[in-house]
């Protein structure tokens, strides 16, 4: 990294949630209201649970004949990764690559436990050099 950025420094804030217990539909209509393709799962202690996309929506529910208003976001929580707020921008990266993820949420774990923001591809972008988007995007989109 060409800067010193911590985690908090280049993610999106004001991230929203849909509720584990809200149905695929709810957080369908979200993501089209919000303008996002994924949306962070959390429960009732407001603490994350997991995060659920619009790809997730049509291969899991849609494309397997289930019925997006009665299946729940929690059933489509899968493995969860996460970054510190404070943690080095490097470390985020380096998460993403690892797991060929494309959205981090970032969790406030000094203030407790909460999700207060997101990384994306775009945030990247924004903030890292040329070379470094470009290895990012050879190692995420690498085929296994």
């Amino acid at each position: 990294m060409t800067r010193n950025l911590r985690a908090r420094d280049i993610m999106t804030k004001g991230v929203q949630c849909v509720r584990e217990d809200q149905t695929l539909l709810d957080a369908s209509r979200m993501m089209r209201d919000l303008n996002v393709g994924c949306l962070p799962i959390c429960g009732d202690d407001e603490r994350l649970q997991g995060l659920i996309t619009d790809r997730d929506i049509v291969v899991k529910c849609c494309a397997e004949g289930k019925d997006p208003a009665a299946m729940k976001a929690r059933e489509l929580a899968g493995t969860l990764h996460w970054v510190d707020a404070d943690s080095n921008v490097q470390e985020a990266v380096d998460t993403m690559e690892v797991h060929q993820i494309k959205r981090l949420p970032v969790i406030d774990v000094a203030g407790g436990h909460r999700l207060i923001g997101m990384i994306t591809e775009a945030n990247l972008a924004k903030n890292l050099s040329d070379t470094e988007i470009a290895e990012f995007a050879t190692r995420v989109y690498a085929a296994n």
